[in-house]
């Protein structure tokens, strides 16, 4: 039985937190941890930490805990980082910019071909070296080039309309930062950033806590 078809989508959300964590390590030349101690730092617990790994096979020993190049370099291809993806930005408003300009994207395995917008004054604007072009070229530069990732950042009565664009062409993977939730063909994954229901969900719990002061 393959055992990853079984992992849950807590388990896969908490990943990206283990890498960020052991890459930090691995920066500051530690060689190895033990499951308590990544416990401390984390902010799981070590069993939680075990059960989770041993979702995707069996790393570290007993007694001697996980070798953090080792596991880094396991938990970087569990996410897919030892892979490149051809990236591309729809929206050049803030959001769109924020994340062209964001320097961790790059370093990762998020290769940023190029961003489109509607906006005349933008078009021909480059972006860390990468060109915003005319949306109206989108369809044919997908259909030109690789993409596997689309990150939409355009107003909420437009993203369907560019996502129709993208999965017809082909793209199977959309980061949605519009505040709607996408009608997409059943092989595409979207994942959502809804940052309004995000910060009304801080507000819940800002609320809750003075309830309960």
């Amino acid at each position: 039985m393959d055992r990853k078809k079984n992992i849950s989508m807590a388990v896969i959300k908490r990943i990206p937190k283990y890498y960020r964590y052991l890459k930090e390590l691995a920066e500051n030349d530690v060689d190895r941890i033990s499951s308590n101690e990544l416990s401390e730092k984390i902010g799981f617990t070590a069993s939680q930490i075990r059960q989770d790994l041993n979702c995707f096979g069996d790393f570290g020993q007993q007694g001697y805990g996980y070798n953090v190049k080792e596991l880094l370099a396991q938990i970087s291809s569990i996410l897919g980082l030892d892979k490149e993806y051809n990236t591309i930005i729809i929206g050049a408003g803030n959001i769109g910019q924020a994340i062209a300009n964001y320097t961790y994207f790059q370093r990762m395995s998020f290769d940023l071909k190029a961003i489109f917008d509607i906006n005349p004054k933008l078009i021909g604007l480059r972006i860390r070296d990468v060109s915003i072009e005319d949306i109206d070229n989108l369809e044919s530069f997908i259909k030109n080039n690789e993409v596997d990732i689309a990150i939409i950042c355009v107003p909420k009565e437009r993203a369907q309309g560019v996502c129709d664009i993208i999965t017809s062409s082909g793209i199977k993977a959309i980061w949605n930062f519009a505040p709607v939730d996408l009608k997409v063909p059943n092989d595409v994954i979207v994942e959502n950033v809804h940052l309004s229901e995000s910060l009304m969900t801080l507000s819940y719990l800002l609320n809750e806590s003075k309830i309960t002061e």
